[in-house]
């Protein structure tokens, strides 16, 4: 193959999003409809296959017909519009034509085993994946969105062979080892998902494995190895799996894992792997998720990853996978000194790992190391200490004469912290006495402890909420924020980041959507009245425990993908001083980390402020995201501030949408009080608001 051949197939490969091999060419009609349906011009067409938009034009008319090497090119293009755009359904009376996208079946040809009678009208319909899909009555099945992806991103597998999908579909797999769920899965299962951005990937497909399918394929239901979590290698599984030329990540085969080969082409040939009895679905983040039946947790991850992205791991690396499923670091570009297209940086993602700066690095890194001798204690002029409130006060006089403490709670902060927040892109840049600037995201050396705010207040400088005492280190936001409130600053060092963008606003606006669209399902829609709100608020995790289990892992994804931006070494062998293998990620970013917390933070304290300022009303505690106000009356509405019948301008608001605050819990003031009694003046009420009860655990969002 000829390297101008190469180049057009690179360039079609970046158009297109999808490669397929080169067979025969389409109708002249077929091929201006699948441009048309992909929408894509003539020019851009032209321009990816280096010919003029009349060539394109005349191909479409049937005029003339391409010639190489633009013909393979032509059509490997038109393959694989072909894939994602089918071609509509055949007219009623005709023969129903191959599976083109997930549906509910009510009436299966050809089951592979009989199903048992049940009952209900979602009882899951279940079919081998040969079997044709019969059309439903009165209706039009509209084309799928990618037949490669007919049956939905994943499968839930019982121990019987059935692969429960998407939308109530059952399949039969094999089970007879794990190389044949392997090929199963690549090939006839048609799962997985399009990618989210042209330059990005496709999303594997994903097996998920109950008990009863561990033990049919010979594995066994409880890990013995309960520090690696994985199989041992000499297992037979993963003999198998060796024997067939199939390889696994360095995590091995453990709670979840990735069998892939070798790429061949352009086309991807890996398998996710979830073991529901290995611990795969963390209670924290999926609540009692491996406890359902598989139909309802198929319903569960499918609704995840149709919103959020298919698991590949923990909702905190799910998190992390998703920047850059939706800002991928590479991209194909066209090389002006040679012509042949290479792989070069997205603008606007984090294209390449780069060094931090050594305030922001965490305890053991090298950058650490190299500085301060082992087990010394850095201080606030050494380290960047930006992390989410942890603070309370005694409650006054006055505040003791109240019946009640109530906490409200704001709805996914820290993804409302990175809506347009601007991040630094490159690696940082070490300036001495710099001019603060707002625009330029960075950590700042600055002595802020001259700013003196009500002591009813928490500092905004600090998570303790105590004033500073000297010099220490800032994100920008933090900095900004006593610009703001109209403090001189005058840094004495900065470490700065001069190309910057908003990289993490994809990212909201997807978590925020799946976010929303999830509440909308559970029954609570932005604008609803206060008290209405409240009201739906109170149940709402009972009225489908699937959709509630969905929204938890939501919310679990924001905090977990923003805490990997720092992710820590872990056991293993490591020791302080050495790297460890996050550091070698373009997504290895404390600083962006930094950013948002510290965003999230001056958020809070923003309408803290001006509830005090406008309503004389101050927290007595605050526990990352929960505030806790003294109250009148049991409710939000009971002391949150309104003018003509609308909240305060600037202050906290009752809402679903992320940023405003739903209620938290609430509590006597004679509980409070006993609980400081009991505990001391280190206990935090806003921890214990929500249950009454101290757990040791933070029961925030």
């Amino acid at each position: 193959m000829s390297d101008e051949q190469n180049g057009l197939f690179a360039s079609v490969d970046a158009l297109l999003e999808q490669a397929a091999a080169p067979d025969a060419l389409p109708a002249p009609a077929e091929r201006k409809r699948l441009r048309e349906a992909a929408g894509l011009s003539q020019d851009q067409v032209a321009k990816a296959l280096d010919v003029r938009r009349e060539t394109v034009t005349g191909w479409e008319a049937g005029r003339t017909e391409p010639r190489p090497p633009a013909r393979a090119a032509y059509i490997r293009l038109l393959d694989g519009l072909a894939d994602r755009f089918p071609a509509p359904a055949a007219p009623s009376g005709s023969v129903p034509g191959p599976p083109t996208g997930p549906s509910v079946i009510t009436q299966p040809q050809a089951p592979a085993r009989p199903v048992a009678p049940t009952t209900g009208p979602a009882t899951p319909i279940r079919l081998p994946v040969t079997a044709r899909r019969p059309a439903l009555q009165k209706t039009v099945a509209a084309p799928a969105a990618d037949a490669r992806f007919a049956h939905g991103p994943l499968a839930v597998v019982d121990g019987d062979g059935a692969a429960y999908c998407a939308d109530g579909l059952v399949l039969d797999c094999p089970l007879t080892d794990l190389p044949a769920l392997v090929d199963w899965a690549l090939g006839e299962a048609k799962l997985g998902a399009a990618r989210l951005h042209r330059s990005g990937k496709d999303a594997d497909p994903l097996i998920v494995l109950t008990a009863s399918a561990v033990q049919r394929l010979g594995l066994p239901v409880m890990l013995e190895d309960r520090r690696g979590l994985r199989l041992p290698e000499d297992h037979p599984a993963l003999k198998q799996l060796a024997k067939t030329q199939w390889k696994l990540t360095k995590r091995g085969f453990g709670p979840w894992a990735r069998v892939y080969r070798t790429a061949d082409g352009a086309r991807r040939q890996c398998v996710q792997f979830a073991v529901v009895p290995w611990g795969a679905l963390d209670t924290r983040s999926w609540g009692t998720a491996d406890q359902l039946p598989s139909a309802e947790l198929a319903r569960l991850l499918s609704t995840y990853a149709t919103r959020v992205l298919t698991p590949c791991g923990s909702t905190a690396v799910t998190g992390l996978e998703l920047m850059t499923a939706l800002r991928p670091p590479t991209r194909a570009v066209k090389d002006p000194a040679t012509g042949k297209w290479v792989s070069g940086p997205v603008p606007g993602s984090l294209s390449e790992p780069v060094q931090c700066a050594p305030p922001e690095a965490p305890d053991g890194h090298p950058a650490v190391a190299a500085l301060y001798p082992r087990f010394h204690q850095r201080t606030p002029d050494q380290v960047l200490d930006e992390e989410a409130y942890q603070w309370a006060r005694p409650l006054t006089d006055e505040e003791c004469m109240k019946p009640y403490v109530v906490g409200i709670d704001v709805n996914m902060a820290f993804a409302a912290a990175a809506n347009r927040l601007t991040v630094g892109l490159s690696a940082p840049v070490q300036v001495h006495r710099p001019v603060f600037d707002a625009k330029l995201p960075g950590s700042w050396l600055v002595d802020l402890s001259h700013i003196r705010l009500d002591e009813r207040l928490p500092s905004p400088f600090t998570p303790h909420g105590e004033r500073p005492t000297g010099p220490a280190w800032y994100a920008t936001p933090t900095v900004a924020y006593a610009v703001e409130l109209g403090y001189p600053v005058t840094p004495i060092e900065a470490y700065l980041r001069y190309e910057h963008g908003p990289y993490l606003d994809a990212w909201y606006t997807r978590l925020r959507d799946a976010y929303i669209a999830t509440m909308a399902d559970l029954g609570i829609t932005p604008g609803m009245p206060e008290a209405q709100f409240l009201d739906a608020m109170a149940g709402y995790q009972h009225t489908d425990p699937v959709l509630a289990a969905v929204l938890s892992a939501v919310k679990a994804t924001v905090k977990g993908g923003i805490g990997k931006l720092r992710e820590r070494a872990r056991s293993g062998g490591w020791r302080p001083g050495e790297a460890w293998p996050a550091l070698a990620r373009p997504t290895w970013r404390p600083d962006i980390r930094a950013a948002v917390i510290a965003s999230a933070r001056i958020n809070m304290h923003r309408k803290m402020l001006k509830l005090a300022t406008h309503a004389d009303l101050y927290p007595v505690a605050i526990l990352s995201d929960c505030a806790v106000y003294a109250s009148d009356g049991p409710s939000p509405l009971d002391f949150l501030p309104y003018r003509d019948g609308k909240p305060l301008p600037g202050g906290f608001r009752l809402g679903v949408s992320p940023g405003m605050v739903k209620h938290e819990g609430t509590q006597s003031v004679l509980w409070a009080e006993g609980l400081l009694e009991e505990h001391g003046p280190d206990v935090n009420i806003a921890r214990h608001i929500k249950t009454g009860t101290v757990s040791g655990q933070d029961e925030g969002e």
